[in-house]
């Protein structure tokens, strides 16, 4: 393998990269905990004022929407990991979890509505099959079960 002309303009960009990334990442885990923070103040006030709309319905979601392709690695990331079939539900609680989100129904709703979006895409590139139905799922059920292309 030949080597590069300017080793050290190589390497200040390669160091440059890995800075940049690790100011990402921080500045990411800043923006989770200030989200939650949130949540917790909107849950304070909904404690002293149970009327209180300090919000307009959807502002939550616009405020905190994903950037572009997030929700599709979120949503291929849990099912490689998962030992058998999941819902958009599953999903849609998962990403609520890993992001430290407390939404209400409305936001919910619409997070759900993002993920089964995502996974039908997956579904259209062939990244994901569907496997039945669910028998667990309660009043607001069934909902659909999906595995990765190929898993038996």
């Amino acid at each position: 393998m030949p080597k590069p002309d300017r080793p050290n303009t190589l390497a200040g960009l390669v160091a440059k990269h890995y800075e940049l990334r690790a100011m990402r990442d921080r500045y990411e885990a800043q923006i989770k905990k200030l989200t939650v923070d949130i949540d917790h103040l909107d849950a304070a006030i909904r404690l002293f004022d149970g009327t209180a709309d300090h919000k307009a319905p959807g502002e939550y979601v616009i405020a905190h929407k994903a950037k572009k392709g997030s929700v599709t690695r979120f949503v291929m990331a849990r099912f490689r990991e998962a030992s058998g079939p999941l819902t958009s539900r599953d999903i849609t609680m998962a990403w609520c979890a890993d992001r430290g989100l407390t939404a209400d129904e409305e936001t919910y709703a619409v997070l759900r509505k993002r993920i089964g979006a995502c996974i039908k895409q997956c579904a259209i590139r062939g990244l994901i099959e569907a496997r039945g139905w669910s028998e667990d799922h309660g009043p607001d059920g069934p909902y659909k079960l999906w595995v990765l292309a190929g898993e038996r």
